[in-house]
C-alpha cells in the first residue's frame, strides 16, 4: 500500500521560508520521478515541482521556480520542499504525489 506523509508545514509570514519533508513506504520510491502539488482554498490541485529518480534533475512551476527547491533523500524514503521568500498566494495544502496518489498532506499558511 503506498503511504506518503507531508510534514513540516505551518503559519510563516511573508518572506519567511518553511521546509517540508515527505515520509514515501510502499513502492519503490528510489527509482520513481516525485511531485510536489499543492491545493489553495477553493482551487483545484496544482503542481509544483518534480523530482528526477536519483535527485539530479528538478523542474518547477513558474510561480515557485527560484524560490523553491526540492530534493529526495532516497536512502530514507524521503522528500522535500526548501520554501523560501513565501508569499500570502503560497497558501495551500502541499502532497507530495507518486503515480496519482497524494496522501495526507500539510497545511501551509502565508499572512501577516
Amino acid at each position: 500500500e503506498v503511504q506518503l506523509v507531508a510534514s513540516g508545514g505551518g503559519l510563516v509570514q511573508p518572506g519567511g521560508s518553511l521546509r517540508l519533508s515527505c515520509a514515501a513506504s510502499g513502492f519503490a520510491f528510489s527509482i520513481n520521478t516525485m511531485d510536489w502539488v499543492r491545493q489553495a482554498p477553493g482551487k483545484g490541485p496544482e503542481w509544483g515541482a518534480s523530482v528526477s529518480s536519483g535527485g539530479y534533475r528538478t523542474t518547477y512551476e513558474s510561480s515557485v521556480k527560484g524560490r523553491f527547491t526540492a530534493s529526495r533523500a532516497n536512502a530514507k524514503n524521503r522528500l522535500h520542499l526548501q520554501m523560501t521568500t513565501l508569499k500570502p498566494e503560497d497558501t495551500a495544502v502541499y502532497y507530495c504525489e507518486y503515480n496519482g496518489d497524494r496522501g495526507q498532506g500539510t497545511q501551509v499558511t502565508v499572512s501577516s
